[in-house]
């Protein structure tokens, strides 16, 4: 594995990593909760299939990447998980089956969330992109509504885990293809740790950020700009014989607006005065609006939205046609 050249940091002036939560800015913000680790233990079921045999939790899971990656970066500061929930599950014993909600005791209702999404930060491996401050991540993404836990047998489950940075200005993720697994199907907890390590131990943290600071070294203008999002409005709305030849777009109407709203109004990314944005700044308006996506669609818009601005970047530096652009 690559190492990279870090930044030199004092770690005597670092609280211990057990009172520090990874990104202290919600990575992801819509419709989701925060919660500890240790609360997902001690008080959330376990889904079952229908033989009851148990699914994997999101408290193993966790712990899994957590594990994934103590060793592969030890000596390394390790954050605790950030932990954002979603979509809860509520149900009660037995014996308070008639008392109204107002009635209800703690001990007597039960909970699991059915999605989880979270981010493990290790701030000692920190790399520069223009102003930027980028420190090292990894975490994962669990959908218990993608798993059949209806059928009359156990059947794979369904996990995304990822590695890649956290840009500390606005705790944005920055997130590639080749630090990224889309959806994998496990039956067993070991064979999603094998899935884990041989992803993150072959990411190439170097050659990615060769690849994001290249995009600091173009801009676009404000007419490229209208250009890019008056597009972004019509793709969904192709005949699929002319999208199939596209590259996608998954922003939505509502990160798109907030796209164009903090073009103008972004502390850290907005334009300058002429109305030119580097490519870069326009790539964390678009994670920025990632943030807003449920769960579900989070990874895949973030991930989407790197892949985007490469291929404004390679049609600006070739001279060649970009259907966004031109």
């Amino acid at each position: 594995m690559e190492i990279l050249q870090l930044q030199s940091i004092n770690h005597n002036l670092i609280l211990p990593q057990e009172q520090i939560l990874s990104s202290s800015k919600p990575f992801i913000e819509a419709n989701t909760i925060q919660c500890s680790l240790e609360e997902i233990k001690e008080k959330h079921l376990i889904p079952t299939f229908r033989n009851n045999e148990r699914l994997i939790s999101i408290a193993e899971f966790i712990e899994t990447i957590c594990k994934v990656v103590g060793k592969l970066y030890e000596g390394e500061q390790i954050l605790q998980p950030n932990i954002r929930l979603s979509h809860p599950v509520k149900s009660r014993i037995p014996d308070a089956k008639h008392k109204q909600v107002s009635e209800l005791e703690e001990w007597e209702t039960t909970l699991f969330y059915e999605r989880c999404a979270f981010v493990v930060e290790i701030p000692s491996v920190t790399a520069k992109v223009g102003d930027n401050t980028l420190s090292l991540m990894a975490g994962g993404i669990k959908s218990y509504n993608l798993d059949q836990v209806n059928g009359k047998e156990s059947s794979n489950q369904h996990f995304q885990f990822f590695i890649g940075f956290l840009n500390k200005v606005c705790s944005n993720g920055v997130l590639w293809n080749d630090g990224y697994s889309k959806l994998v199907t496990v039956r067993q907890l070991g064979e999603l740790h094998v899935l884990i390590h041989n992803l993150f131990e072959q990411y190439n943290a170097s050659h990615h950020l060769h690849h994001l600071r290249r995009l600091n070294e173009l801009e676009i203008t404000e007419k490229q700009f209208a250009q890019i999002v008056g597009r972004a409005r019509l793709y969904p709305h192709l005949p699929s014989n002319v999208k199939n030849g596209i590259p996608s777009l998954l922003l939505g109407d509502a990160q798109l607006n907030q796209v164009v709203r903090d073009y103008y109004k972004d502390e850290s990314f907005c334009r300058q005065e002429n109305g030119n944005i580097n490519l870069w700044k326009l790539y964390n308006l678009f994670t920025s609006a990632t943030k807003n996506s449920y769960i579900d669609s989070f990874l895949e818009r973030n991930v989407n939205s790197y892949h985007f601005v490469e291929n404004v970047r390679w049609a600006i530096e070739n001279q060649s046609h970009n259907w966004f652009l031109n």
